[in-house]
Order: C-alpha cells, then structure tokens, then sequence
C-alpha cells in the first residue's frame, strides 16, 4: 500500500466509530458491525506454550514475510526476523498507516496475538496472514486498552523472565499491582455505561487469564504479585467503587471464580476470597434480569459447590471435637448465593403454589434442574444436621453427668445453617412441615443451639414464628438480644439523682426528658444525701420506683382482683392530666428494667401483654382481669336460645359507665340503644363488651406504654416483636422472677467466702439461723446482702455473681453491713449463735433491712 493510499484511506477510517479488517475472513467471535461500538472480541483463556517449545523450527528462516489485512481489499506485506515481537509489527503498521499502537490487534488462527510473544512464539509461518483488528481514536477507552496492554505485556514478561533489578539511576519499574490501580482509579463513577466499558476491556482482554496465569508460576515472586494484584482488583471492587457499579464488576470477578476454580482448586485461599466477594456483591445484583447480567446458572455452581462442603464438614464436625465445623466464610457464602436462586424461584412458584414432585414435562422450564438439585441439597443438609442435633443431645446429658465433658466447637454454625434450610423448605410442598417437625422432635439440642450461639447481630425471626420448637430460656435470650446492651462505661449511660422523698416525680423527670441514646447505654444513679451508688442503688431504685408506678393510688394502673402482682391500664387513668405522658415513661422504666435483667415484683395481666403483641383479645383472656365481667359474659353464653330470644336479658349494644363521678351511656356499635341482644347476636355483643372494656378504654394508654417501650428498643417494629418471642408467662418470669421461696441450700451453694472457711463455727451457725427465718425475713435478708429481692427463675444460679460473705475486725456490738453491688455480706465473728442471731434479727426487718447498709 503506496503512502498516499495510506492517507487517503485513514480519513475514511477515523470518520466511522469502528474500523473492520477482512470482515469474511474472521471468526465470527471477533467480528464487529460498522454500526456498534463493540469493544475487541475476548480471545480465549491465555495459556504459555513450554519454552523447550519455543524454537527456531517454527520459522523456516530467519526472517519471514507475512501479510496483514485491513480491508477487504487492502493488505500490508511485512518482513521482519522471527525473533521480534508482535509489537514490533504494531510499531511497522502505525508508521505505514498511522493507526496508533494502542488501538490495534492483531488476530491469527482466531487468537489474539500479546505484545510481548515472538513470531516464533506465535508459530507465525512464512506467507502467513494477519487480521487487524481493533477501535479507532474515537473509542470511549483508549486509555483502559493501553493501561491493560501494560498490564497483560508485564504480566508476559514476569512469566518468562525474572525481572532484573532497577538501575540506580532510574525510577523503580512499574508493577501489576501498581498499573492495576492506574486502572481502578480510571473507572468512571458516575456513569454505569462508561463504567461498563471500561471495566469490560480488562475481561475482553484475558486480563483476568494471565494474571491468573501468574498466580499459578513456580516463581514464588510472580505468585505474590499476582496474588496482590487480584486481591487488589476484588477489595476495590466491593469496598472502593460504589455498590451501584456491581453488575459490572461482578462479572470480572465471576471470571476469576471460574479461571481459580480450574487452575488452582477450590480449597485455594484466592478462590475463596473472590467466591466471598461475589457472594458479597450478589445481593445488590438483579440476578438474570438483564440478557447480559449474572444469572441463575452462573450462580447455582457456588451453591452446589459449597452445599458439598458443608455437608462433609458436618459429618466431621460430629467425629472429632478438635475440628472447627464449617466454617462461617462457607456459610455466610452459601446463604449470599442460595438467596437470589430461592427468590427466582419463588418468583416462579408465586402463581402456582410450592413445587410439587414429580415435576410435570411443562413445568419449571427455566429452573427445572436447580429446584431439583436444590431440593436434593435440602434433604442431605436436613439429615446431616438432624444427626448432629442428635450429637449434641448425647453430648449437653453427658456434660449434665460430667463437667469434664469437652463441647464441639463444631456446633457454633448450625444454625445459620438451619435458618437457610426453613427458607429453602417454603419452596417445596410439605416440606416447611417436615423441617419443623424435625427441629421439634431435637427442642433440646435446638434450644441449647439458640441460647449457645445465637447473637445480636443475628436474625431470629424464623424462629420465634415457631415458639413451640423453643423453651423459656431459648425465648429469654432471643427477647433479651431485641433490647439494646448495657455499657459499662459509666461516662456514656444516663445519670440520675434521686431524693428519696419524691421519687416518683424526680424519676418521671429523668427518665420522661433524657436523651434516649443514653437511657438506651444504661443507668446510672444515686439517691441524693447517700453515698452509695453503683448496681445494688440502681436495683433498689428499680424496685421502688416500679412499686410507686404499679400503685393502685396512682390511679395509672389496676390489680387484678385474685391475684394483685397482675396489672392492665386503669380506663379511669385520665383524671391524671399527664396520665398519657406517665405511661410513655412506665414503658420506658419496664424495657430499662429488662435490659438491666432486675426483677421488680409485678407482671402484667393477660389482656395487657396480648395487646403490647399486638394480638386480639377473647373471653378466656378477660378471667384474672375480671372476673365478674367473665362470669357475665360466660352466663349470657350459655343461656337457653329461647330465653335469650324472649329477652329475658335485657340488653342492648350499650353500657352505662361511670365517668368523673356522672353515669354515661356508651354505644358499643352505631345505634346500638336500639339493638336487643338475642341468640343470634350475643357472641357479637361480648366481643364488642370486651372490646370496649380491654381495648377501646385503654388504647390511648397501651399506645403510649408501647411507644415508650419502643423509645428503648428503638423501634415500634422491634417492641411488638419483643413480646410476640415470648409467652406471657415467660414476661411473668422475666419481670417478676422465681415464684418458689428462697432455697437455703441454693443460696449456700452459690455463696463463697472471705476470711471465714464454711468449717467455721460463724458459717454454720449463720446458715442455722437462716434456715430458721421465714421465707419474708429471707427475701429481706437477700434485699439487704444484694438489693434483690426477687430471685431469677433459674434462682441463685440465674444471678450475675456469686454471693460473698465477708469477716470484719469490728467490734462484736456492730451490726452486718453490706455492699450490695458486689453482693458481700460482711460481720464480725460474733462470739455466740445468740449473739448472731440478735443481729440478724434486727436487719430482716422490713423497716431496716430495706434501706440500711446499701454501700
């Protein structure tokens, strides 16, 4: 081609987006229309020839001519030696034709020839022809290809040859690492498109392939170069560019996946950390939406793989107690890419219900091969961890029998496992069932799981929609991991100081304007004229201050008639003005008390807890609230149809209540004076006289309680779900604490001792003199050692220390003194049991041992 064509031919060029060389003669892989602005075709996954095969017989002489199209019509003839390189061709073509090097490939036998190869090392024969192909100066990423040319011509370069070192004189070369970042920072961030294209030249290139090439070199240099260059590409894909450009990194990273996976394992630590990015990344994908997205099928292989894994790893976890189970890398894994394959999924199943076997010829045409594999991992990992539950049942009986027996620390996954399984049975029929009757059919071992590993930053909600597969401590922990972590830094939590003497309004004042992200670290407080401060004046205040909110005078709330622990909202708690902002603060004083884990002395009556719930209330929950209303409701119930009929009752929709000292008539529906009660409508009429007695009066006063319960908690959401865990006899347990009197021999056996040996004579008569006390003296006693007085279900064991009996040097007329944060009871050895006994009897009174001592 003369200089003049040349010329004449590169305006033509540079006036169309794309030039195309021997559009007939090239794979249709690598072709490219006029009309698009295509990148270069991705060449097949690079691979270096052994050097012994690298000889001079690939040339049949020293210097060889070839040919190189770039149109249908025009060709250039080159000579050169066959010991140069394909980019010494690139610099002949640019000085002919003007075409920059950086924008031309060179294509032989339908792969992309490297920079850095020989002609030789292309096995290029005599005669031979040449595609070029390639984008012109109007390409959107002319930078992107020449820093990825860069990038694979050193990467070639590691490969063959070590390096030499820098001269002295000349700056340290450039290293992947170092032109990968160039890269990285070139990527356009505000626009997805731009983004795409140049992400998509460094996949087009076989850039993932050669350094994946690299990382698998003997050279051990080349390896870590490699190994921090990938690494480098995967940590800025997920941590520096923003979430939205996943979809087009996601792809390169999937490439690494696949590229590691062949070459180096699926045990190699890079493939495991790029399987963890893509897992990372899935769950801001939108999996098979697009043509070009990732798809289902690209991601079903990471959750077949890994279901593999884990179903090895917990048949070992269950043989030895050294091995460490699986691994949570491997779990959190499985659950990123099992979640997008059971959505697409479900989105299929949504019209015709939960996949039914066999499967029908027609059905699940796009996803039929992963529902039936899934299915099949379901049940091998359903089976494998029943086994273990088992395993762990043998194992808690044979600890209960033997303190020496050693756990498996195997066991800290299996629920995030199980979590993932329950979501997989919805997709089946009968499925979800089967799960459930399994997990009830290992309560013990499930609950032990539960109250073992389960965490805060866990999710729980799986569970606790099936309480009957959890006991009252598995209920417990999930409850108490909803409510916020006391702080022990005393400089973050809320402080407070209290005069004895206004308790109520002082507290009201506190806890009603504090800043709730300090209420929320925890309390902090002292009465005022006292120096004790610390857990045992805390505990103490709890007590107090919820004795004076729960006191009937207040008029905030009522006791249940047959049993006065039990409260509901007092409908009349309006002729309080502040009533509404008093029960804001009540609520917030509960969820404290919980989160501190105090036991204050009252529990809420049925119809109070179904509401806070969030569930409806019915006749047999009304029986301890009132017990008249019940027996009424249930006579109305019962009577004879035809007496009913007859009006023999006398109703109509209405009640007549009493409001601020005058009698008013109350509508239980619209015109409801004029509705007679009658056989038909009478199970109406209690609903709605129920309605209007436990609900209607108090929801303004429910609603305020919740929403200061809510302000610990952190949200209206999380307080309902904080009741909806539990039962209402575990909240019993929970505010109220053990119902049986205090145990001597517990409270011996959780007790330890300084100064004194439990052989001392002082020992065994104080532990005579308790057992002689009455259960009131006792729970005095326990008030004045610890400012507790009412034990944890779980009794002393359930406390957050063991208790302290301290020996002092005073003199033998003082009486015990304690410190109640450290739950020390401290006294001289007195001389005699009388003398002893004289003490103690004298501190067990209600008036003394309530507020003496507590330091």
């Amino acid at each position: 081609m003369s200089s003049s064509l040349s010329k004449r031919k590169l305006d033509d060029y540079y006036a169309d987006d794309s030039f195309i060389i021997d559009m007939n003669t090239l794979p249709a892989a690598a072709r490219m229309r006029k009309d698009q602005t295509a990148l270069p075709p991705s060449p097949p996954p690079l691979s270096l020839p052994p050097r012994s095969s690298l000889t001079e017989s690939t040339c049949s002489l020293n210097s060889i001519q070839f040919f190189v199209r770039i149109l249908s019509d025009h060709t250039l003839v080159l000579k050169t030696d066959c010991s140069g390189t394909i980019k010494d061709i690139h610099q002949q073509i640019e000085s002919i034709t003007g075409i920059p090097v950086s924008e031309q490939r060179l294509i032989y036998r339908g792969k992309q020839l490297q920079w850095e190869q020989t002609l030789a090392e292309c096995k290029i024969q005599n005669d031979a022809g040449l595609q070029l192909v390639g984008r012109m100066r109007s390409t959107e990423h002319p930078q992107a290809w020449q820093l990825v040319n860069d990038i694979i011509f050193l990467i070639f370069q590691l490969y063959k040859d070590t390096p030499p070192p820098p001269l002295p004189d000349l700056p340290p070369p450039k290293t992947v690492k170092s032109l990968l970042a160039d890269f990285l920072s070139r990527t356009p961030r505000a626009n997805s498109h731009k983004a795409s294209g140049h992400l998509q030249v460094f996949l087009s290139s076989s850039a993932p392939a050669a350094l994946v090439m690299l990382y698998m070199s003997s050279h051990k240099p080349n390896r870590d170069a490699a190994n921090e260059a990938i690494k480098q590409f995967i940590e800025s894909s997920k941590n520096v560019l923003p979430k939205h450009m996943y979809c087009q990194c996601a792809p390169i990273v999937l490439e690494f996946c696949k590229l590691l996976s062949r070459a180096a394992g699926t045990d190699d630590p890079l493939y495991n950390v790029c399987r963890s990015t893509m897992g990372a990344m899935v769950e801001f994908l939108e999996v098979g939406v697009k043509k070009e997205s990732i798809g289902v099928h690209d991601i079903f292989p990471f959750v077949s793989q890994l279901a593999a894994k884990l179903s090895q790893d917990l048949v070992l976890s269950m043989e030895s107690s050294s091995f460490v189970g699986p691994l949570l890398s491997d779990v959190r894994d499985f659950t990123a890419f099992v979640v997008p394959v059971r959505n697409k999924i479900m989105l299929e199943t949504t019209f015709c219900g939960p996949v039914k076997f066999p499967l029908s010829e027609q059905s699940w045409v796009c996803y039929g091969k992963e529902i039936i594999f899934l299915h099949e991992i379901f049940i091998d990992l359903l089976g494998k961890l029943e086994d273990c539950l088992g395993k762990i049942e043998e194992q808690v009986d044979m600890r209960a029998k033997s303190d020496g027996q050693t756990l498996f620390f195997g066991w800290c996954q299996y629920l995030a496992i199980l979590k993932e399984l329950n979501s997989i049975s919805k997709l089946y029929d009968g499925a979800e069932e089967v799960f459930w009757e399994k997990m009830k059919q290992k309560k013990d071992a499930l609950c032990y799981l539960i109250v073992r590993f389960a965490k805060r930053s866990d999710e729980h909600q799986w569970i606790l929609e099936h309480k009957e597969v959890t006991n009252f401590e598995a209920r417990k922990h999930l409850a108490m991991m909803i409510l916020p972590e006391v702080k022990d830094e005393y400089d973050e939590q809320h402080e407070m100081l209290i005069d004895r003497s206004h308790l109520l309004a002082e507290s009201f004042e506190y806890i009603a304007h504090a800043e709730l992200d300090s209420l929320r670290a925890g309390l902090f407080m002292e009465f005022k004229n006292e120096e004790a401060n610390g857990p045992g004046v805390l505990r103490e205040w709890f007590l107090l201050v919820c004795q004076a909110i729960f006191n009937p005078q207040n008029a905030l709330f009522l006791a249940c008639p047959n049993d006065r622990r039990r409260f509901f909202p007092n409908p009349a708690s309006k002729v309080d003005p502040l009533h509404l902002e008093y029960f804001n603060f009540s609520g917030r004083v509960i969820a404290l008390a919980l989160m501190h884990k105090i036991q204050v002395g009252i529990v809420f009556d049925r119809v109070f807890f179904l509401q806070l719930a969030g569930h409806d209330i019915s006749l047999e929950d009304i029986r301890d609230a009132d017990p008249c209303l019940y027996s009424s409701c249930k006579q109305i119930l019962e009577m004879d149809p035809v007496a009913v009929d007859q009006d023999a009752l006398g109703l109509t929709f209405s009640h007549e209540v009493e409001q601020l000292g005058s009698r008013k008539v109350i509508e239980l529906c619209p015109d409801g004076t004029s509705i007679i009660v009658n056989s038909k409508n009478r199970n109406e009429y209690v609903d709605s006289l129920i309605q209007h007695y436990f609900v209607t009066s108090i929801a303004d006063q429910v609603t305020n309680f919740a929403q200061g319960f809510a302000d610990i908690i952190s949200s209206p959401q999380l307080q309902r779900s904080f009741f909806q865990s539990l039962n209402p006899e575990d909240l019993d347990f929970m505010l109220h604490g053990s119902e049986s009197e205090i145990s001597v021999e517990d409270w011996k056996a959780h007790t330890e001792y300084n100064g004194y040996k439990e052989t001392d004579l002082q020992i065994s008569w104080f532990w005579k003199i308790v057992g002689q006390m009455t259960a009131e003296q006792r729970k005095v006693l326990l008030f004045f050692w610890t400012s507790i007085k009412y034990l944890p279900v779980e009794g002393f064991s359930g406390l957050a220390s063991r208790l302290y009996i301290y020996k002092t040097s005073e003199s033998y007329d003082l009486l015990p003194s304690s410190h109640t944060c450290f739950y020390r009871l401290c006294f001289p050895a007195y001389p005699s049991i009388a003398d002893m006994q004289d003490r103690f009897r004298i501190i067990t009174q209600e008036h003394v041992g309530c507020s003496f001592g507590t330091w």
